[in-house]
């Protein structure tokens, strides 16, 4: 049994999520969670809110609302969206509590106090309309590195070049077009990043031979380089900096969203009633740590992130040698774009993941999502694809291959999966390709090649469809019930090893298939929210997963004959219809 950390990227509580972020991180992540669940893994799933940054001051103020407010709002809706698509966290929580907020100060307290971090004066744009600093998610301008338009002061989305406002050329204020921006400076605390140089190459060293090549050649590129950068900024919604005299100034937004993998932790493992359960992942050397994010996330995750864990070292303990888990696998997406352009909350470029879950259900939309994960390039949401995905292979080869199996055996075995007598060399053939998928898709699942995963239990589906095709029981009956009772047997045989592969992809329509064929305990465990009450009364919801009923297992077996199906079989996947002004 491994211990496996499954951390996604933290997204900003300032807009309801869209199919972009559900593609690009959340869905990939839980198919990787479940998966390894069901192998038996020992498996914490977290990720959070982003409470705090410029996004959610500039949707505050157009709002008339507090930071506070937005987030709060946000994370509810964070929630609901991730609870009706299945998202199964461990603990999603944000970062706003008592603990993230102690913990980050604690890092800084360490990075200073190991040489890390040092004061200077810091060039930055300052805004004569508004009289003050602009934080970078507020200015925009042309990228210095490929020329586009449209980059941040903090990052460029296309080329994905981190970035210093002043960098820009033309810089502008994203809110006021007619703003004057000059240069003043701010004094900051400054990381200085070329002193880790070498250890974070040290960590990139040996990691081609199974992350995704876009992540590997980008990070070290930009770990040879780097700069100091700034850790602090001139900001009155997130964590203050530890030190007096410096009113007004907190982390910057990025480096404590990072953090929230390992507060996170700690909180879960307060959470399940083990205050150390946290450091079997963080302090252990064989524990796999994986970061499921986008790819204008890389940076932060495979150079910035484990910059500040060996930073760090260890938080407990002053002269442990122990040393910080570093991310095992950083399995970046590329964008999933509608019509050419990249989904973006700020620019108005959204599809809402809720909606979407509400119209068409949740299996729906993660069965089209898997089948397109922008994993090593960028793909395109399209409507006509979403309707012919769902119509010609999640009802056509999956959800008809349970209803017409099933029905067979209800009509003319007394509902109960029938006995079997001796196989057929077509008979063996299925059985032995069906115990064989589990090995062959579960390397690639291991592997996070995702979609080559579904398209292989496709493919199975496939083969289970010709030989009910070829075998037909439905004429086999009329002059053989033991042949025709054998066949529909290994047909089920194959539809209960289908409820598993599928299992990680379509949870909801998996578990409904499990009920039909007679199971009546869950395959998975259960979503549920809890609020949690922190020091001073205040309260927040978390949303968490409860294992303790899950019962499947990534391995083939064999229905007991005999068996009774759940009731009478009813179609469980529903045609899909998109308006004519969509597709």
């Amino acid at each position: 049994m491994e211990d496996i950390l499954v951390c996604l990227a933290w997204p900003y509580a300032n807009g309801d999520l869209h199919v972009g972020h559900i593609a690009g991180c959340y869905l990939p992540a839980d198919i990787f969670a479940r998966y390894q669940r069901l192998k038996g893994n020992r498996v914490v799933m977290l990720s959070g809110s982003d409470a705090h940054g410029t996004p959610i001051v500039v949707k505050a103020d157009k709002e008339g609302k507090t930071p506070r407010e937005v987030f709060e709002y946000y994370h509810q809706r964070f929630i609901e969206t991730q609870l009706k698509l299945g998202i199964s966290y461990d603990l999603f929580t944000h970062t706003d509590t008592q603990n993230h907020i102690a913990l980050g100060q604690e890092m800084f307290r360490r990075l200073l106090k190991n040489g890390y971090l040092y004061p200077e004066k810091q060039k930055q744009l300052y805004s004569e309309r508004q009289g003050k600093f602009l934080p970078d998610r507020l200015v925009e301008g042309t990228c210095p590195m490929c020329g586009y338009e449209r980059a941040r002061g903090d990052q460029c989305d296309q080329c994905g070049a981190l970035l210093d406002g002043t960098q820009l050329i033309n810089p502008r204020s994203r809110n006021y077009p007619d703003d004057v921006l000059t240069i003043r400076e701010s004094e900051q605390y400054m990381w200085n990043l070329p002193a880790l140089r070498d250890a974070v190459l040290a960590y990139l060293a040996d990691k081609d031979s199974y992350w995704r090549s876009t992540v590997t050649e980008f990070s070290r590129s930009y770990a040879r380089t780097m700069e100091p950068r700034a850790f602090t900024r001139d900001l009155t919604w997130g964590i203050p900096i530890p030190v007096e005299g410096a009113e007004g100034k907190c982390i910057y937004v990025w480096w404590e969203a990072l953090l929230g993998y390992l507060s996170a932790t700690i909180e879960w493992a307060k959470l399940v009633g083990q205050p150390e359960a946290w450091e079997s992942f963080w302090y252990n050397p064989n524990a796999k740590i994986y970061n499921f994010i986008g790819k204008d996330n890389i940076l932060f995750h495979t150079v910035l992130w484990p910059a500040i864990l060996i930073g760090m070292r260890n938080l407990d303990e002053e002269d442990s040698p122990r040393r910080f888990t570093l991310p095992y696998d950083v399995p970046a997406n590329q964008y999933l774009n509608l019509g050419g352009q990249k989904f973006s909350k700020s620019l108005g470029v959204s599809l809402e993941a809720l909606d979407l879950t509400h119209k068409f259900g949740p299996d729906a939309l993660r069965f089209y999502l898997s089948s397109i994960l922008p994993e090593t390039r960028d793909a395109d949401w399209s409507w006509t694809e979403f309707a012919q995905r769902n119509n010609s292979e999640l009802l056509a080869k999956w959800g008809n291959l349970i209803l017409r199996v099933l029905s067979q055996i209800w009509r003319n075995f007394e509902g109960r999966i029938p006995k079997p007598e001796a196989f057929t060399a077509s008979d063996h053939a299925l059985l032995e390709r069906v115990d064989a998928a589990f090995d062959q898709i579960g390397a690639k699942l291991d592997a996070v090649r995702l979609r080559e995963a579904l398209f292989d239990t496709l493919e199975l589906a496939t083969a289970v469809n010709q030989y009910l095709d070829h075998e037909a029981p439905w004429k086999t009956i009329k002059t053989d019930r033991a042949r025709a009772g054998t066949q529909l047997y290994v047909a089920a045989c194959a539809i209960d090893a289908l409820t598993l592969l599928f299992a990680p992809f379509t949870p909801h329509l998996s578990e409904a298939a499990r009920k039909q064929l007679g199971y009546t305990t869950p395959i998975f465990g259960e979503q549920y929210v809890q609020t949690v009450e922190e020091a001073g009364g205040y309260t927040h919801d978390v949303l968490r997963y409860d294992a303790s009923r899950a019962s499947g297992r990534w391995a083939p077996s064999r229905l007991a004959p005999g068996q009774p199906l759940g009731g009478e079989p009813r179609g469980l996947v529903q045609r899909i219809e998109v308006p004519a002004e969509l597709g």
